[in-house]
């Protein structure tokens, strides 16, 4: 309706106005489909991880393929890990993810995927024994890590270093436990590392204790040992194998 006249301005004021507060009132609804949406996603959750017993969180790039040289070394120590009798958990996509999915169930160990709907890229791998699959990023890290006792970083990009330093994060302001929590991979990591320790550490960003938050190796061997002795310190695992 076209408005003339001396109530012109009142009549637009007062549309303009209606059509602000359905939007509001809409955008209201959503967000409350949106917090129970967000609840179903953390009763499932919590539902079916609450029994995994002792477990890893292993990440890293989705993008890398099987016969990268990270994917190889990831599924050795997943094999490792879960032939030591522990839980590995991973973000259930491609790449190193499915390395350490893969190497869970060669090592005959439970292998779980928490999976994330995302418009490309994100597709499950094969070798999950439980996989889960969410639409919230933050509640999937949750899982990732509420769930885990220790954390493997392989090499990645963007999503690997969120959940790095978030879980870092936790860690340093004793919202988790202190637990071991590995970059796996020199070469990748050690740039990083330094900016770390040669800018937020030297200007003063960090304390000196949050320099020993993580642990940087290549070294499979000692990271499998780092791992399986502080599980067995922490009566997570038996101490001594069965005879």
């Amino acid at each position: 309706m076209k408005i003339n006249g001396p109530l012109r301005d009142q009549s637009e004021n007062e549309f303009y106005l209606l059509d602000a507060l359905e939007t509001l009132q809409t955008s209201e609804a959503k967000d409350s489909w949106r917090v129970l949406r967000i609840q179903s996603e953390l009763v499932d959750g919590f539902e079916n991880l609450r029994n995994l017993g002792p477990a890893v969180s292993i990440f890293g790039s989705a993008r890398l393929n099987n016969d990268s040289d990270y994917y190889q070394k990831t599924q050795h120590l997943a094999h490792r890990l879960s032939a030591s009798g522990l839980t590995i958990l991973t973000g259930g996509g491609g790449g190193i993810m499915e390395a350490a999915n893969k190497g869970a169930k060669q090592g005959g160990g439970f292998s779980v995927g928490l999976n994330i709907d995302l418009p490309q890229e994100q597709e499950a791998n094969h070798y999950q024994d439980l996989s889960l699959a969410f639409r919230y990023f933050f509640v999937r890290k949750l899982m990732l890590v509420r769930y885990s006792f220790a954390y493997i970083f392989s090499p990645g990009g963007f999503g690997t270093l969120d959940e790095f330093f978030n879980i870092v994060t936790l860690t340093q302001t004793e919202k988790v436990t202190k637990a071991p929590i590995i970059l796996f991979g020199v070469k990748h990591w050690l740039p990083l590392v330094e900016w770390i320790k040669n800018t937020l550490l030297q200007e003063g960003y960090l304390s000196e204790k949050d320099d020993s938050l993580f642990f940087l190796s290549d070294d499979r061997e000692a990271i499998i040992t780092r791992i399986v002795d502080y599980a067995k310190k922490n009566k997570l695992l038996p101490s001594s194998d069965p005879k």
